[in-house]
């Protein structure tokens, strides 16, 4: 069996979860240093495919958020040099990263989504803003929730609660994707389940419940400490656990991911989990619910991490 020597943890990029990327793989390349794993921290920037070829690492561990870290870019080139990576190929991650894309496969499998419709910016141009927004109003109701169709963090993402809100909504998220992806708000329970797969096909970890303070879990909420209290594990009747272990497994699988992904869901009044999408690249940070669901599990993160690239690296 061949031996996990040298791993290059690539984090940063060019998207607006850059600072995040840059705290999650400082946190994984300490993990892995901390099992006398020798690692290499690099951004993406001229001198990666120097690096690559010049002098490749064992595995690369991609910690990339955002655009070119999850939608399959950064992969691709990977895939040219030849490295292994941890993490899902460059085409489920591309489907992945496409929110419409990813709801449409994952409630194909029977899980249950928030009814929506996505639009591009042009369409309400050409075809009159107040007309679409009136028919849109008129057919999902209030409230809605409006969010890039790519991209993480919360960026771009608005809660609308009355009609009057859903332009200014709609100009913050296309401040971050061209296509807006307006959906139904479920309400209830958020949860995020991270999945693993260590080389006994996807579990799912415990759920974690995210409970931010005012309410809403934005991009503060997610990155700045005590600003949102996590039960992990999650609050949950143990039927209306195993039903969110089982979507996260299910998206996992319907998305053709590998390695490691983190589904978030909304659990209705009801107990019904509502899908919402899907992370290839989870934050690894000190407030990311994947290293909390980690522990809650049992494991220890360095172990894991250190696993996820040795498995990388059998499959070459």
């Amino acid at each position: 069996m061949a031996d996990l020597n040298r791993v290059l943890v690539l984090a940063g990029g060019l998207s607006p979860e850059h600072e995040v990327s840059v705290r999650s793989g400082r946190r994984v390349a300490e993990a892995l240093r901390r099992l006398d794993v020798e690692v290499q921290t690099c951004d993406v920037g001229p001198e990666l495919l120097n690096l690559l070829t010049d002098d490749p690492p064992q595995v690369v561990f991609p910690v990339l958020h955002g655009t070119s870290g999850e939608d399959g870019a950064i992969r691709e080139v990977l895939e040219l040099a030849g490295v292994p990576y941890v993490g899902a190929r460059p085409d489920a991650c591309r489907a992945t990263y496409a929110k419409p894309i990813a709801k449409t496969l994952v409630a194909e499998q029977g899980i249950a989504v928030p009814r929506g419709l996505a639009l591009p910016k042009s369409l309400f141009h050409d075809l009159g803003a107040h007309a679409v927004l009136e028919r849109i109003v008129a057919m999902l109701g209030l409230p809605l929730f409006v969010k890039p169709a790519q991209g993480g963090s919360a960026f771009g993402a608005t809660a609308v609660t009355e009609a009057s809100a859903l332009p200014a909504a709609l100009v913050s998220c296309f401040a971050y994707s061209d296509t807006a992806l307006i959906e139904q708000q479920v309400t209830g329970v958020e949860v995020a389940v991270g999945v693993l797969d260590l080389g006994d096909g996807p579990v799912a970890l415990p759920a974690v419940e995210i409970v931010p303070d005012g309410g809403v879990y934005d991009y503060a909420a997610r990155y700045t400490a005590g600003r949102t209290e996590f039960f992990s594990p999650a609050r949950l009747s143990d039927e209306v656990a195993r039903a969110a272990a089982d979507a996260a497994v299910t998206a996992h699988r319907a998305l053709g991911l590998r390695d490691v992904s983190r589904t978030d869901l909304i659990i209705d009044e009801t107990g019904r989990v509502y899908f919402l999408e899907v992370n290839v690249s989870p934050g690894m940070t000190d407030t990311s619910t994947l290293p909390l669901a980690v522990e809650a599990a049992g494991m220890d993160f360095a172990v894991v991490c250190r696993e996820l690239a040795h498995r990388a690296l059998l499959r070459g």
